[in-house]
């Protein structure tokens, strides 16, 4: 059975974790709390596949958040086949792209304080390269009848059940739109289709402004 995980924040930023600090202490410390019993699982969040594999060694992880959609699939180099080497889960955050492949985003004037202003893949000359990609794959998604959302979604669940998609839903309407992702089943013939409207790699622009990329695990 697939599975859906829900946040109440669409907008996932990464932490900036202090390179002084070794990420074996770091789990060391954690994993004194486990044995205390004051913690029950320990996870990371946006680590490349090495990082991964220096936590997991001190203690097990149980799961890493990180970034994967149709538009970032960085994680399917090294990351996620670690994971799977390790036994370890995926949270999946970003599975809309952060509303580009949402079908609700244009391409008129943004909204005062909306933070992906800043971001290079909703800049001029990238942001319509990828609703182009949007669109292609909304004309897949009205052929399978769902919303292009729901399509969006099902795929990141179809690439394996160790995947959980956060979707991130600040109204009911939208939670309501994410839920029946849950029964979507997408065949090999989906799975392609969705392939050709939005290849991998196809996305222009990174996923954050470079000053917060160099602190990311993985690229775009």
């Amino acid at each position: 059975m697939a599975r859906l995980g829900v946040d109440h924040i669409d907008i996932y930023r990464p932490a900036r974790p202090d390179p002084a600090v070794p990420i074996e202490d770091t789990v060391g410390a954690i994993k004194e709390m486990i044995d205390a019993g004051y913690v029950r699982h320990l996870g990371r969040s946006e680590v490349d596949a090495a990082t991964i594999r220096r936590a997991n060694a001190v203690h097990p992880v149980a799961d890493l958040q990180i970034e994967y959609s149709l538009m970032s699939r960085a994680v399917e180099h090294e990351v996620l086949p670690t994971l799977r080497e390790l036994g370890i889960g995926m949270t999946a955050c970003g599975v809309l792209s952060r509303g580009l492949l949402s079908g609700r985003w244009g391409t008129g004037p943004a909204v005062p304080g909306d933070l992906r202003t800043m971001m290079p893949r909703f800049a001029d000359g990238n942001v319509e390269h990828n609703l182009a990609l949007a669109s292609a794959l909304g004309r897949v998604a009205a052929a399978a009848g769902h919303p292009v959302a729901q399509l969006a979604i099902a795929w990141v669940a179809a690439q394996g059940a160790d995947i959980v998609p956060l979707v991130g839903a600040r109204t009911r309407e939208r939670l309501a739109e994410a839920l029946p992702s849950l029964d979507v089943t997408l065949s090999p013939d989906d799975l392609a289709e969705i392939e050709k409207a939005v290849p991998a790699g196809a996305a222009r622009g990174d996923r954050y402004p470079s000053a917060f990329m160099s602190a990311l695990g993985v690229g775009n």
